[in-house]
């Protein structure tokens, strides 16, 4: 199993509308096959010390059966087209994919 934390920086302001074009997404992402999980979250204030609030950031929480599946996941033609649409919301965009250890 491959876990995947996608952490995508939104342009202030942009929020709104990268969640609407975000969350029409998630259904067919979650059809895939090989998607286990596929979760956009936000920050919550917890009030721990550690955590740092970054208001502007949606992490998208991704278990994938295999590299092979999410490899056909980012060229998916939904995803490419969904990339179109976001792409001057997004001013950022980082990847972890992982195993576990």
């Amino acid at each position: 199993m491959i876990y995947v934390i996608a952490s995508i920086h939104v342009q202030p302001g942009g929020l709104s509308g990268f969640m609407e074009i975000l969350k029409s997404n998630v259904p067919a992402v979650r059809a895939e096959k090989g998607c286990i999980e596929y979760r956009p979250t936000v920050d919550v204030d917890a009030g721990l010390p550690p955590q740092r609030l970054e208001p502007d950031t949606v992490v998208i929480i991704e278990r994938w059966e295999s590299l092979d599946a999410l490899r056909a996941h980012l060229s998916s033609p939904h995803m490419l087209a969904y990339r179109e649409k976001v792409k001057d919301l997004v001013s950022g965009i980082s990847i972890k994919v992982l195993q576990e250890a």
